[in-house]
Formats: structure tokens, C-alpha cells, sequence
């Protein structure tokens, strides 16, 4: 299927993804990290065929989507592109978010 949007992570969401990975490996095993990165690249497929099917946050113009129950991605779009803000865990404070 092609890609309507294209997908462009920020420095922020990229290093909240490798955080997240790096607990993953030092707690859980390779099968969870494999579960979420399907789920990652699902949802990523989904969002650039039709960005606006996800609510949006408490902020105007970024939406958010919960990647299984440990993760929230919020992004915004951009023209023709989504640009990935942070893949918040949802483990730490709501005051730690960084959007």
C-alpha cells in the first residue's frame, strides 16, 4: 500500500523509542520488543494513509494514539508529512511529556 503522508520522527521521539527499547531489553525479552515495533510500524502505516483517525490531545493540533498500553504516541500534521513527536511511556508522570 503506498503511503499517502509521509513519517518524520523528531530527536525527542526518536530518543523517547530507543528509552523505551533499552527497558524493553534490560526486562522483558526480545518478543515484546518485536510485538511493538509490529505495532509501531501498524499504526505508522495507518496514520499516513489517514492521519486524522485518531483524537486529538489536550493540545490543538496534535493527536495522539496509544500504542498498546505502555506507550503514547502524539503527533502532529504538516502539509503532506506526520511528524512524529514523542513516543511518551506512559509509566512516568504526565508532567515529564515533552511536546
Amino acid at each position: 500500500m503506498k503511503s499517502g503522508y509521509k513519517i518524520a520522527w523528531t530527536s525527542n521521539a526518536l530518543r523517547e523509542l530507543k528509552e523505551t527499547i533499552a527497558y524493553l531489553k534490560a526486562n522483558f525479552s526480545d518478543k515484546e520488543i518485536a510485538k511493538l515495533s509490529r505495532k509501531i510500524e501498524n499504526f505508522t502505516e495507518i496514520i499516513s494513509q489517514n492521519p486524522y483517525i485518531f483524537p486529538k490531545s489536550d493540545s490543538k493540533n496534535i493527536h495522539k494514539l496509544v500504542i498498546l498500553k505502555f506507550n503514547t504516541i502524539y503527533y502532529r500534521i504538516k502539509n503532506d508529512r506526520v511528524e512524529i513527536l514523542s513516543f511518551f511511556s506512559n509509566r512516568q508522570s504526565q508532567d515529564k511529556k515533552k511536546i
